[in-house]
């Protein structure tokens, strides 16, 4: 099951669930679809750091697929 850590998993145009810098304490999640991969590095342990459609940015902890 793809968890968002590896970069090679992330497409854009993929409807994923983030977690915002700002959520990151509560943990809320915000829908979306993925318009830029902004981490450079191939693996992320907290997930790899996506712009959605919308602007939003943070870092990936589900596939919808």
């Amino acid at each position: 099951m793809p968890d968002g850590r590896n970069q090679d998993e992330i497409k854009i145009g993929l409807e994923v669930e983030i977690v915002q810098k700002q959520d990151q304490r509560t943990g809320e999640l915000t829908n979306g679809i993925v318009k830029k991969i902004l981490t450079k590095s191939a693996f992320h342990p907290h997930g790899i750091k996506v712009m959605l459609e919308t602007g939003e940015v943070g870092r990936v902890k589900e596939i919808l697929e």
